[in-house]
């Protein structure tokens, strides 16, 4: 733009027709190209798609919806950002629906939207990055950060807000302590490092996991706030329904029934996300 303005103002002062020419010509490149990007960057649409666990704080991937909704021009090298963060499309045929995918990180928890994705393009010859804005209805519930819990696992009351364990041996919970080989052992539990350290074989010994329900109450889980108790308890969901167990949730008056399906355990997670919101 600069050098077109000099050009311009030397063609003035000296009255030399060729540099008018240059002039005219550069200026209506500049106006093609304008018009060509702003045509690049029109009737793009954006979705996005949440997955469904979205923690506190964490990165998670996000998937981008774009479709170009243009009756005949393509449009090339097209970003869309959401939160200030970009993914990148080359192409965009009309009436074909691309994705792509980007990181994307809430800092609290509850119910969190995205209303806007910006639209950008160095489209035609890189002179300029044009810009848009489009509409995005992007909802999703945001669970509270795990924080793992340092307090007692192995002797707890169901309902407490403690997870019980069974202290018989099993084979499927925490280890308990390192043993001499008696020859009844499974061969899964010997522990290899340490035998080749002995004589002998050496043996783990775990502790049974118990299979009954167990009700977290969230004002007996300790914490210094609201929010720590909530991380807490959403550690302790996903480590319980992960082994296995039945968990329910008693938040306030409010009884939540144990059981231990993935689908239960979103459940649970979505009531520590909104719970203190109203």
């Amino acid at each position: 733009m600069a050098s077109t303005l000099l050009l311009g103002v030397a063609a003035v002062n000296t009255g030399n027709n060729l540099l008018f020419l240059i002039v005219s010509a550069m200026l209506g490149f500049m106006a093609v190209s304008g018009i060509l990007g702003w045509l690049n960057i029109r009737g793009l649409s954006v979705s996005v798609r949440f997955p469904d666990e979205l923690y506190a704080g964490t990165p998670t991937q996000v998937l981008i919806r774009i479709e170009n909704k243009k009756k005949l021009l393509p449009s090339f090298l097209v970003t869309a950002t959401v939160s200030g963060n970009p993914t990148s499309f080359i192409l965009l045929d009309p009436g074909k629906p691309q994705t792509g995918s980007l990181l994307l990180a809430f800092p609290e928890r509850g119910l969190q939207s995205v209303a806007t994705a910006v639209i950008s393009s160095p489209f035609p010859v890189n002179f300029f990055v044009r810009f848009t804005r489009a509409g995005v209805d992007g909802r999703c519930t945001v669970f509270p950060a795990p924080r793992a819990w340092s307090g007692p696992f192995a002797a707890g009351k169901p309902g407490s807000g403690q997870a019980s364990s069974s202290t018989a041996k099993g084979y499927d919970g925490d280890l308990a302590k390192i043993s001499d080989y008696r020859g009844g052992e499974s061969l899964k539990l010997i522990h290899w490092r340490l035998s080749a350290k002995h004589e002998v074989f050496k043996v783990k010994e775990m502790t049974a996991t118990a299979d009954e329900p167990v009700l977290l109450e969230l004002d007996l889980i300790p914490g210094n706030s609201l929010d720590q108790r909530l991380s807490a308890c959403a550690y302790l969901v996903n480590r319980l329904i992960k082994g296995g167990r039945p968990v329910g949730l008693k938040l306030g008056e409010r009884v939540l029934a144990p059981a231990a399906s993935r689908l239960h355990r979103l459940a649970l997670l979505g009531e520590l996300a909104v719970y203190g919101k109203d």
